[in-house]
């Protein structure tokens, strides 16, 4: 059973990725030969107009094929023959469609679970933030310039930052009034710099405050993903914690067997598990659109990198040149995908 509602997420996020180009392409009139959901052999198949409609076995994602999408086509509907805008739109629509579902997923998970703003919930007697003038029920505006907006944010700053620097921060009080104050982090009994604060969650109030908060549940994953991505490049973090689907299927798997431990009933398990997934839905689609945006060659960030170059200069690349750098970008990103599986067998089997 975990392993289909893994299977499921995955799936879902990839599906809507793949609809984004189809929805997207079919309003500019471009021929799409084929709209598959899932991969490997077709169960059940059927054509209308010029458009294949496939159900294929595995049911991981899909894929939108359109006419002219690799090579030049006479069909004056063919995605090669199209305007730079359409063509534009079409590629883009990926990853903008997987924010769309992150969106919306994460309105039904604030409705549901409620939501983490920049409020302090508590503030320990004697800690740093204490001694900074900071009381229980502030809420942190900025730290050290840097716009806070969720608590995981505050939290996320103390993990990527050094803790035992100083922190400039403004805050908001009880009565809406803004001040400055600068926090020495101080070490506790662990041994690690803390402010001595803590958040907390507050229950829904209403559809305003869902959408309110989900747009900050999707800022707040974006910005977590970029981060994750230049500490990667930068070396801010090993190989082993570079995680691939073998690795965030397994632990999306610890985590649902971890709830149902932790559930009173069967209904509470099943609640608790889709809301589970359904942050991992959200995360994972962010991921996915961020990913997809980077300017690599073979990825939708590459194509629009061409699509843009193809504007400005008002004169096409020549086909034999994109395919090449494209061919050498889907090299390279196979040989990632190889080291991030071994990466994964390992971490998840030994």
């Amino acid at each position: 059973m975990n392993i289909i509602l893994i299977i499921l997420v995955f799936g879902i996020i990839v599906f809507f990725h793949e609809f984004g180009h189809f929805i997207v392409a079919k309003a500019n009139k471009i021929a799409v030969n084929e709209f598959s959901i899932g991969m490997g052999p077709a169960i059940f198949s059927f054509k209308k107009n010029e458009t294949k409609y496939s159900l294929r076995i595995l049911p991981l994602g899909g894929y939108c094929l359109m006419e002219g999408e690799e090579e030049e086509s006479d069909n004056e509907n063919a995605f090669s023959n199209k305007s730079v805008l359409a063509r534009i739109m079409v590629v883009a629509a990926g990853p903008i469609f997987n924010f769309i579902l992150a969106f919306v997923f994460a309105i039904i998970l604030v409705h549901f679970t409620g939501y983490d703003p920049a409020a302090l919930s508590y503030v320990r007697e004697g800690s740093a933030a204490e001694i900074a003038g900071i009381e229980t029920g502030d809420t942190i505006i900025s730290m050290n310039g840097e716009r806070m907006y969720n608590y995981r944010e505050v939290l996320l700053y103390m993990q990527l930052n050094d803790p035992s620097k100083p922190i400039k921060m403004v805050l908001e009080n009880s009565e809406g009034e803004r001040y400055s104050t600068t926090v020495y982090p101080m070490l506790d009994e662990s041994g690690a710099y803390k402010m001595g604060v803590m958040g907390g969650y507050r229950e829904s109030e209403g559809i305003g405050t869902d959408i309110k908060y989900a747009a900050l549940e999707l800022r707040y994953w974006v910005k977590a993903t970029v981060t994750s991505l230049k500490l990667i490049i930068t070396g801010g973090v090993s190989g082993d914690e570079v995680m691939g689907p073998i690795g965030v299927g397994g632990t999306m798997n610890q985590i649902i067997e971890e709830v149902k431990e932790e559930s009173d009933s069967r209904k509470e398990a099943i609640i608790n598990i889709l809301l589970n997934m359904l942050n991992w839905c959200i995360l994972l689609s962010v991921n996915l659109g961020v990913m997809n945006l980077l300017p690599i060659p073979a990825l939708d960030g590459g194509r629009l990198l061409f699509l843009i170059i193809e504007g400005v200069r008002r004169k096409k690349i020549p086909p034999e040149k994109e395919a090449f750098v494209n061919m050498i970008g889907f090299v390279l990103l196979i040989i990632l995908m190889i080291v991030v599986f071994f990466n994964d067998i390992k971490n998840v089997f030994f």
